[in-house]
């Protein structure tokens, strides 16, 4: 979860999968990269932006498309622009949490809900 210096989280839309949906940026953690180090590098390789005061979150546990994954969620601060890649990320942009878009994917409304004391976590991403 990133956030700028006004409050604004980063949603993207993949261009791949349901691609109307905004989700929180993510990726693969590489075998020999701890997961915060992964956090700093797709954010960087995705959507060209540095992240300042990174902290956990919490680990989810992620059952789509039939398989297991393990997911590392942070949360931290950037001062500059996104930039999607082209690739990857089709679009890349923040928004107010009081003026989402549609479209959130279920994880991605999940997590926010939990962000603003909406909801109790859960541990299922």
């Amino acid at each position: 979860m990133l956030f700028n210096d006004a409050g604004h989280l980063l949603l993207v839309r993949t261009t791949y999968g349901d691609t109307r949906r905004f989700a929180l940026p993510g990726g693969g953690v590489r075998p020999w990269e701890a997961p915060y180090q992964a956090a700093k590098r797709e954010l960087r390789e995705e959507v060209s932006v540095e992240i300042s005061a990174l902290a956990f979150v919490g680990t989810y546990a992620a059952t789509s498309e039939g398989k297991r994954d393990t997911v590392h969620l942070f949360k931290g601060l950037t001062s500059q622009q996104p930039r999607a890649d082209g690739f990857e990320i089709a679009e890349a942009a923040f928004f107010p949490l009081d003026a989402l878009p549609d479209h959130l994917s279920p994880a991605t409304a999940r997590r926010i809900a939990e962000h603003r004391g909406e909801q109790d976590a859960v541990p299922h991403w």
